[in-house]
């Protein structure tokens, strides 16, 4: 069986610009600059492009299911616009303050569902979040991670990926 490498990514603050206290709406979704051609040189690769993004603000009641299905509708459209192929997302609706749950991160849940899905080996996948919890989810199961800065070039960090492993 031939096995698949992937990336996978946070959402806010890695892909769209992150206002701090949850994006909402697709209004206040705004992708970063450099994200498009960072997601064209990992697909260039051969990684397939796989978000894992909590959306703790669904428990809290600050916005709905739907709400977070329009903007990753809207974002698989401007990436298939590019040529880049978002192959899935995984969000966690769940918040600790509304009780535990082994999908949101620093859980490794989402992580595992997608490689057993997509046939991933986490051993040649990596994981880029703007936050220590998004790498510790992907540690758990061998991927390796990348933490980003907050609203960072996400551009610049690709040259770490794709650099041959020594």
């Amino acid at each position: 069986m031939e096995w698949n490498k992937a990336v996978f990514l946070d959402r806010d603050g890695v892909i769209n610009y992150d206002p701090g206290d949850y994006t909402r709406s697709l209004a206040q979704f705004r992708v970063l600059p450099t994200v498009y051609e960072a997601l064209e040189q990992l697909q260039d690769a051969g990684y397939l492009l796989i978000l894992i993004t909590n959306q703790g603000g669904i428990a809290k009641g600050q916005y709905t299911h739907e709400d977070v299905h329009e903007i990753h509708r809207y974002f698989i459209q401007s990436c298939a616009e590019r040529g880049i192929d978002i192959t899935d997302i995984y969000y966690s609706p769940h918040h600790p303050d509304f009780g535990e749950s082994l999908s949101r991160k620093p859980g490794g849940l989402m992580i595992e569902k997608a490689c057993a899905r997509h046939r991933v080996n986490p051993k040649i996948s990596w994981i880029i979040g703007d936050k220590k919890r998004d790498v510790e989810a992907g540690e758990k199961l061998g991927v390796s991670g990348v933490l980003i800065s907050v609203n960072g070039d996400l551009i610049d960090y690709i040259p770490q990926i794709l650099a041959p492993h020594v």
